[in-house]
């Protein structure tokens, strides 16, 4: 499953998705630190279709997770080359010009 949870402030419409398995740790690499906190992810537990729903209407995009990245990449959204790997789970920001 996927936690999807949407912030609006304008314009923007911000997604942040993560696997939900993940929500509440903490990744390291040497240089890079990503805590996947509850407060921030946690939101509307969902598939595929509602991640890309969601996205669709994104702005800016904050995603954390193997399953959700290869979604976001597979559908068109992140560039695989921009997928930044923290202590083994894949990581990409998104942002779309309106």
């Amino acid at each position: 499953m996927i936690s999807v949870k949407m912030y609006r402030r304008g314009v923007d419409v911000l997604v942040a998705a993560c696997d939900s398995d993940i929500i509440g740790k903490t990744f390291r690499s040497k240089d890079l630190k990503i805590h996947v906190s509850e407060g921030f992810y946690k939101g509307d537990s969902g598939d595929e279709d509602m991640l890309v729903n969601r996205l669709q209407m994104a702005t800016i995009a904050n995603l954390v997770g193997k399953v959700t990245l290869e979604i976001a990449v597979r559908h068109g959204f992140v560039d695989p080359g921009c997928v930044l790997t923290i202590g083994g789970i894949p990581h990409a920001q998104m942002t779309r010009m309106i």
